[in-house]
């Protein structure tokens, strides 16, 4: 009884190719050998798999070497016993001589099944996913938006190079988009976070080109989403709102009522700086009701943020360009009681919004305190200008008070060092 041919399944995995796809590259492979089109299957395919054929004609076993970068023994594969054939003959000497034939040059084909030069799978995928979850850990923790634009940057064009030089399976390629679209909206969201619109916008452009030869829903997403924050801080709110649609018409905000949530805040947020205070409460009640219907499941990285603790800031936000500063500083304290302790950086921008809602209450010793407690908690490499010119409005606030308390006037004394 033939036994399954796991080798080759597991090269298949490894580099993203199905049944279908792999026969159409040994057929691309047979055409450039010998100049006619090959007529491999995936039928074909299948019975390699299953092990009814354990040794393939030379044509197209070579090309299935070519194709995978690894020998046919290292494949799974069993050569036929020849008693003709003279011991001492190498094999690897007896297919360079049959391509030497079929097309007058030498192909050399790899010698170690482990090889995977000049073929990208999904080992590679793994890797760069790994450098990828490493930015956004330094991003949360706050360690410098410059140094995690720049690391974003430096790994968006290793995918680009790789994808430049390499070969791949289609399904590996669409990863590779994917994951390049998310890197480097990254990059994006640092420039955000250091109020540099125009290069967020930048990266934003490149960034919206992978995600469109990824063919993916939430890799698309993911790009609206940083630019309805984009032409918020170009305070371009009528496009935001317009981006903000763009994402909760998205397919993915269609199947997952988290994404249509973020949608709805993102769009809550922009009508509320246009003044239509109706529309922006109603959206938000949206965003409310599509948040309580999500369930846990398995999303990418760059939308975990966005949970009980993120709601309710945004929400903070809306209320504050809605002018209820009393609501806006409730949601702002669930905010800071519930708001993951690994978040450095949001921790100290939220806190900062927290002192310019108390500041506009004319809680001003306590928006002092507030401020002070924002800016201690802020890593001095962060480059979080948000942060920064959150405070440096609160501050603003409490010099138009006039107010001569100790308190005011010795944080409105030490504030002007970094403002």
């Amino acid at each position: 009884m033939p036994q399954v041919n796991q080798k080759l399944a597991d090269r298949m995995e490894q580099l993203g190719l199905r049944q279908a796809e792999l026969a159409r590259e040994i057929n691309t492979e047979i055409e450039l050998l010998t100049g006619k089109p090959g007529n491999v299957t995936d039928a074909d395919v299948r019975r390699w798999l299953r092990g009814q054929t354990k040794w393939p004609q030379d044509r197209i076993r070579l090309c299935l070497e070519r194709v995978l970068s690894a020998r046919a023994e290292d494949l799974g594969f069993v050569p036929r016993k020849k008693s003709s054939a003279p011991p001492e003959e190498d094999p690897v000497h007896n297919r360079r001589k049959f391509l030497s034939a079929a097309s007058g040059s030498v192909l050399a084909v790899g010698t170690s099944g482990t090889s995977d030069h000049g073929r990208l799978g999904i080992n590679d995928v793994r890797r760069f996913h790994q450098d990828y979850v490493a930015i956004l850990r330094h991003d949360d923790a706050g360690r410098g938006s410059k140094k995690v634009e720049n690391l974003a940057v430096e790994l968006a064009s290793r995918i680009q190079s790789a994808l430049a030089l390499s070969t791949a399976s289609t399904r590996v390629q669409d990863m590779l988009h994917r994951l390049a679209a998310e890197v480097i909206s990254s990059a994006a969201f640092a420039s955000i976070d250091a109020s540099a619109p125009q290069r967020a916008r930048a990266h934003l452009d490149k960034a919206l080109t992978f995600a469109g030869l990824s063919r993916d829903s939430e890799a698309m997403y993911h790009v609206w989403n940083y630019m309805t924050l984009t032409s918020s801080q170009r305070e371009n709110h009528a496009e935001s709102v317009a981006g903000a649609e763009v994402m909760k018409r998205s397919s993915i905000a269609r199947r997952d009522p988290l994404y249509a949530s973020l949608g709805h805040m993102r769009n809550a947020n922009g009508l509320a700086r246009l003044r239509r205070q109706s529309d922006a409460l109603r959206a938000l009640k949206d965003a409310e009701r599509a948040f309580a219907r999500t369930t846990d499941q398995q999303r990418p990285e760059w939308i975990r943020f966005y949970d009980s603790s993120e709601v309710d800031a945004l929400s903070s936000f809306i209320w504050t360009a809605l002018g209820d500063h009393g609501r806006a500083e409730y949601c702002l304290h669930r905010t800071l009681a519930a708001i993951p302790d690994g978040m450095v950086r949001n921790r100290a921008l939220y806190t900062a919004h927290l002192a310019l809602a108390q500041a506009k209450q004319e809680e001003l010793e306590l928006a002092c305190a507030t401020s002070r407690q924002a800016y201690m908690m802020l890593p001095s490499s962060s480059g979080s200008r948000r942060t920064t010119n959150t405070l440096a409005a609160a501050r603003k606030v409490l010099v138009a008070s006039g107010s001569k308390t100790p308190e005011v006037a010795e944080w409105i004394e030490e504030s002007a060092q970094w403002i």
